[in-house]
């Protein structure tokens, strides 16, 4: 039977910020190990579950954000028999990681350095990538495409209990607080995102691990807000950029994501969390969608 460990990285030490799960069974496995900059901290704790350099067998990437996969890199030299895991679509960017990183900077821009640190490319002979449709199932989990927050998203099932590892497919969780749509740019597809949280409607999990953060078991109920979260934020972006009102409502959706969150997380917490995560960010990735998209 395969234990599932929520691992708080304390990101900037921030707790309940970004997770990393580990779990433990036969082949020991990690989900998103998370940025550079937290490193120790998830060693440190890999060590207190008894997890040595020579155990870890797999690392699994939901996706090749510098929040979930920057680590990989630096992980990949002290676990030396894991293999990384990851969409064939993002398996590239974990070899080459310069244009990730480009990406990165342009958006997170002077805070970069600070927030994910040095990014370390993975050889190609430790990856295995693994494409939509194909038969495959690791360290008791089973990858299911789950693509809107990124096109080459994967959620990771264990069909055992029923837990679903859900990256950043289904929004962000804090502190048992509403549903937050992590919509940056330049990749989010709204279309697709909706597709994804019906699919997960019909799989069913018993409960979710969202990376931002921890484990939930009203699992429909926060599929459907997020959905309808999704739907109200493209909404208010559309009326936004035909009214040409794009900075003021960008900056009235980061006060009212703050001031809705605050009583789950306290003021300091998450002013802190959304400093480092704007939810103006999120904002412009909706609008960069609908401008293609009109």
């Amino acid at each position: 039977m395969k234990n599932h460990t929520c691992i708080d990285l304390r990101h900037l030490d921030l707790e309940g910020a970004i997770a990393c799960y580990l779990v433990d069974g036969i082949e020991p496995a990690i989900i998103d190990p998370g940025p550079c900059t937290t490193l120790d901290r998830l060693l440190s704790e890999l060590r207190g579950q008894g997890v040595g350099a020579a155990d870890l067998r797999h690392i699994l990437l939901t996706h090749i954000h510098l929040d979930h996969a920057g680590a990989t890199g630096h992980l990949v030299e002290h676990f030396p028999s894991a293999t990384v895991h990851v969409h064939e679509d993002g398996a590239s960017h974990m070899v080459d990681p310069e244009r990730l990183v480009s990406s990165t900077r342009r958006t997170f821009g002077e805070l970069h350095d600070r927030l994910w640190g040095e990014v370390k490319p993975v050889a190609a002979d430790r990856i295995r990538s693994w494409r939509p449709g194909e038969a495959w199932v690791v360290a008791g989990l089973r990858p299911i495409h789950s693509p809107g927050h990124i096109s080459h998203h994967v959620a990771y099932l264990d069909e055992e209990d029923g837990t679903l590892f859900a990256g950043d497919s289904m929004g962000i969780a804090l502190a048992g607080g509403p549903q937050h749509p992590p919509t940056p740019p330049p990749a989010v597809n709204l279309p697709d995102w909706a597709r994804t949280l019906d699919a997960i409607g019909r799989i069913g999990p018993e409960r979710f691990g969202a990376t931002h953060f921890g484990f939930y078991s009203d699992v429909d109920e926060r599929r459907v807000q997020l959905k309808e979260r999704l739907e109200a934020l493209e909404a208010r972006v559309r009326v936004a950029v035909d009214s040409g009102t794009e900075v003021e409502d960008a900056e009235r959706f980061e006060r009212q994501v703050r001031e809705e969150l605050a009583p789950f997380m306290g003021e300091e917490r998450v002013n802190r969390y959304f400093d480092m995560f704007p939810a103006q960010t999120d904002w412009a990735g909706v609008a960069f969608y609908v401008k293609r998209n009109p």
